[in-house]
């Protein structure tokens, strides 16, 4: 179809249309007679994702990174356009619970500035941990031998020694069944969970990496992936009936690992489960006798992998857990990988 009859059908204008064209980030055919643009179904699909993200107020700059890929096919389209929105409807949400708080804090009429400053820094924040979390070990390059190079043995430090044993702990202590619905973050390649599969569970991927995505959902069809990261879910209040996530967790920053918990609370249904394996001491008193240990073996290696993480430490997340009507396990698998099973207890 030409551009006006483009236009229409997506609610925009010819004007709009050539603009994005201009910034390289639609690039319909051309009659060579008449030099008309012609858009295909893919085009408009394109278009349309071009234009939720402005609506929701993605710059331009940022929608020529997340449409860079030339491969990308309709569903790949729809991916990023949930994920745009549902980050959207996380910081409207916040903005409604900031609100809430500074009605909470006022009293016969009288409002104290400074307690309604800091719930506005705290909603600042918010905005700025959920946007700008990015992924420093480039997964996307890693999707097509990620299952290859999960090497159990031969390295002076190797991450993954007892891999089979965690994630065999974690769909031990899930019990799910057919018809419950499992979330599960940083699903990588799906070797977590497509364990679920077996039992009728219907299993929701989310992935900051598209690659990744593809090749779970190559490996594992049933398997329904979703673009996100841990401190943007893109899925709705009380949505699932369990969670689990392995070898993800550190991958984000101290300060963004409550908020991830908080994340995990909001779209766990009541009585929901979460389960997580993942590199992380103890405490900080472990984690100084663990680097002390590699320092006196000259594993250097080790030590530089460590503080290239961000390894959790055990006691911090089952606090939270326990402090927010969980009831909560932990088992250690090895010196740096644990799991942590929570049961959420309906009061």
């Amino acid at each position: 179809m030409h551009i006006t009859e483009a236009a229409k059908k997506l609610n925009t204008t010819p004007r709009a249309i050539r603009f994005y064209e201009d910034k390289g980030l639609i690039s319909p055919k051309k009659n060579e007679k008449n030099d008309y643009r012609y858009f295909t179904g893919k085009d408009l699909m394109r278009l349309s994702t071009i234009l939720a993200l402005r609506e929701v107020g993605t710059a331009v700059a940022n929608i020529q990174k997340q449409l860079a890929d030339p491969k990308m096919e309709m569903r790949d389209y729809l991916n990023v356009q949930r994920a745009a929105l549902f980050e959207k409807w996380l910081e409207i949400k916040d903005m409604i619970d900031t609100i809430d708080d500074m009605l909470d804090q006022t009293q016969e009429g009288e409002i104290d500035t400074a307690k309604i400053y800091d719930l506005a820094q705290h909603l600042k924040k918010l905005k700025t941990v959920r946007k700008n979390w990015q992924d420093k070990w480039n997964f996307d390059s890693q999707a097509a031998d990620y299952d290859q190079n999960i090497k159990m043995h031969g390295f002076r430090f190797n991450v993954h020694q007892d891999y089979d044993i965690a994630l065999s702990e974690v769909a031990e202590k899930m019990q799910l069944k057919e018809g419950d619905t499992c979330l599960d973050i940083g699903i990588g390649t799906g070797n977590l969970g497509s364990k679920f599969l077996r039992q009728g569970t219907h299993v929701i991927g989310v992935d900051q990496s598209e690659k990744m995505l593809e090749v779970c959902k190559e490996k594992h069809p049933k398997i329904e992936v979703r673009k996100g990261h841990f401190l943007a879910l893109p899925l709705l209040d009380r949505y699932v009936d369990g969670i689990v996530s392995s070898y993800a967790l550190h991958h984000i920053r101290d300060e963004e690992k409550i908020l991830a918990l908080k994340e995990m609370d909001r779209v766990l249904k009541p009585g929901g489960k979460i389960c997580i394996a993942d590199l992380m001491f103890i405490d900080k008193e472990q984690r100084q006798s663990v680097l002390a240990a590699f320092q006196q073996a000259g594993n250097t290696q080790a030590i530089e992998a460590i503080y290239d993480e961000y390894y959790a430490y055990r006691t911090e997340l089952t606090g939270w857990f326990a402090a927010n009507n969980y009831k909560v396990e932990a088992i250690q698998i090895n010196p740096i990988l644990s799991v942590i099973y929570a049961e959420r207890v309906e009061r």
